[in-house]
Parts: C-alpha cells; sequence; structure tokens
C-alpha cells in the first residue's frame, strides 16, 4: 500500500461539520468530470468513495449511481465512478459552483472549511511520496491553470511554499520542502501519517547529517596527512643536501619531531612537542617554522632544476 493511499484512507474517516463537509464535496467537484447534464466522480480508492457516496447521500438526500470497473491497460487496480444526474443544479449552488470551477469565497471564510477544501482536493487528485523510500515530494494534477493558481495561493495560505508548472497538457502544483510537507499533512488533520513521516525525516535528518560529519572528518584527515607528507618531504630534501643543520636551532627541532610524528596534525603535534620539551608552541607558531622549512626546500628545488 502506497503512502498516498494510507494518507487517504486515514483522512476518509474524518468527522465533519456541516460546513466542513460543504467545503470538502466543493473540492471534490471541481476535480470532477462537471456538466449541466451529469456530474461524474473517478477514483481508485475504495475508502474515499465510500465516503464521498455518504457526504452526497446525508447532505442532499440522493443515491448516487456507482459503476466499478477494471483499471486501463497495466493498471490492476479497480476505478470506482460515482455518476449523478439529477439535481445537479442544487448540487452546483449549494457547492458555490453554479458555472464555475472555482467555488464563492463564502465557502472559504474561515480556516477549518479552508483546510477541508485542501482535504477534498488531497482525495482526488494528491499524491504524496513515502519518506522512507524517496526524495520528499507532494503534488496536485490540474486540467485548469486558472484553478491551479487558485489552489496554489490557497495552500499558500499556511506558508506551505507551494509552486505550479505545466506538465504536458496538465498543471501540477507541488510542495518539495520536508518541513512543508509535515505542515501539509497537519493541515489535513493526517495526523497518524504525520507522525510516521516525522519519524521517517528525522531519522533521514540525522542519517544525513551523520554523513556529512564523516565524510568531513575524512576530508580532515586527508587534509592532515597531506599537509604531513609535504612536511617530510620538504625535510628530507633538506637533509639530501645536508642542510638540516643549517637551520635554525627552534626549526630544526620542529623538523625532527614531524619526522618522529608523521601522522598527527599540526595542533597535536604543538601539544606534543609543548609537553616533551616543556617550551610551549602554539598551532600558529608550528605553522610559521614549516613555512620556513618550505622556504628553503623550494629553492633548494630551483636550483637543482637550475643546474
Amino acid at each position: 500500500m502506497s503512502f498516498t493511499t494510507i494518507v487517504k484512507n486515514e483522512i476518509s474517516h474524518i468527522e465533519q461539520t456541516e460546513v466542513t463537509t460543504l467545503a470538502e464535496l466543493s473540492a471534490i467537484v471541481s476535480c470532477s468530470s462537471k456538466t449541466d447534464t451529469f456530474l461524474r466522480i473517478s477514483i481508485e480508492n475504495a475508502s474515499v468513495i465510500r465516503r464521498i457516496f455518504t457526504l452526497l447521500k446525508e447532505t442532499f438526500s440522493i443515491r448516487p449511481k456507482i459503476i466499478v470497473r477494471k483499471g486501463y491497460n497495466y493498471n490492476k487496480n479497480y476505478m470506482y465512478i460515482l455518476e449523478i444526474t439529477h439535481n445537479l443544479d442544487k448540487i452546483y449552488d449549494t457547492l458555490g459552483l453554479k458555472n464555475k470551477l472555482i467555488p464563492e469565497l463564502y465557502l472559504l471564510d474561515d480556516e477549518e472549511s479552508v483546510r477541508a477544501y485542501i482535504r477534498g482536493v488531497f482525495l482526488m487528485t494528491g499524491s504524496i511520496n513515502d519518506p522512507k523510500k524517496s526524495r520528499y515530494h507532494l503534488e496536485f494534477l490540474f486540467t485548469s491553470e486558472e484553478y491551479a493558481q487558485f489552489f496554489c495561493d490557497l495552500l499558500n495560505r499556511f506558508s506551505l511554499g507551494s509552486k505550479y508548472i505545466k506538465r504536458e497538457n496538465k498543471y501540477m502544483v507541488y510542495i518539495k520542502e520536508a518541513e512543508k510537507i509535515g505542515d501539509f499533512l497537519r493541515i489535513i488533520h493526517a495526523i497518524s501519517a504525520l507522525l510516521y513521516y516525522e519519524d521517517i525525516r528525522i531519522y533521514r535528518d540525522h542519517k544525513n547529517m551523520t554523513n556529512r560529519l564523516n565524510n568531513c572528518e575524512q576530508a580532515n584527515v586527508d587534509k592532515i596527512i597531506q599537509t604531513a607528507t609535504r612536511q617530510i618531504e620538504d625535510i628530507a630534501l633538506i637533509e639530501e643536501v645536508e642542510s638540516l643543520d643549517l637551520l635554525d636551532e627552534k626549526i630544526r627541532e620542529v623538523a625532527l619531531y614531524r619526522k618522529k610524528y608523521p601522522e598527527v596534525s599540526l595542533l597535536e603535534l604543538s601539544e606534543i612537542i609543548s609537553y616533551e620539551t616543556g617550551v610551549e608552541i602554539t598551532k600558529s607558531g608550528l605553522n610559521h617554522r614549516f613555512k620556513k622549512i618550505k622556504e628553503l626546500a623550494t629553492k633548494i628545488r630551483k636550483n637543482k632544476e637550475e643546474t
């Protein structure tokens, strides 16, 4: 069972008031095939179609016709089609959709009605990726750009950062930020799905942070090894031409300690020298002495190239 199905099954059992029922039904009808002679609601989820059937029956005292079909092509899921051919004017008027796709504003004049409307749209055309299996992604598909813009603005009343783009002959409203998708689940009251989603999101965030820290630590180790290797090469070159004794005593001391401890960082080497000699030397001071060694090694290499 997909995560989308899990979410839709959960919100299909949310209790509604009369006001929020109208808002949810208005969204459902807007996302369906609607003409002056019929209303056809098609969906694959049995739990959702039962909810829609019940809401229509209780609100308008009608019994819509239900058709069950096998999915087309290679889709083995059943398609549930709910069809109404009577009392359409009353239904459209009540839901604020008389000759309109976007509902009258009075249906969305309070926050709970807006939440119910968004929930209805998700039941019809929403899709959300399982956070355990793939990237974070929530989307809705519409045939009308006007409606896509309207619904995008509706989502952004809750600062969800939704956007829409054209995809072939349809328009996709989408949210990609993990935290915002969690907020969306909270908005539509999908609490169980939200808890699952947040558990996975926290785990993935922690895992990603651990990986970044490990990568950073490995990069630091590699940098330490590269720096120490270059310093040892410089010291070996100076020894090769018997110039180590020409160095200042403090610089020669540093060179000998680097040969003795070839894999430690500058900070660790400064601590070792301070402890063993009794004379404190900082990482900065140590780095300054290695610069002197590097300068001498560079002169030696240059002289070799000239000769």
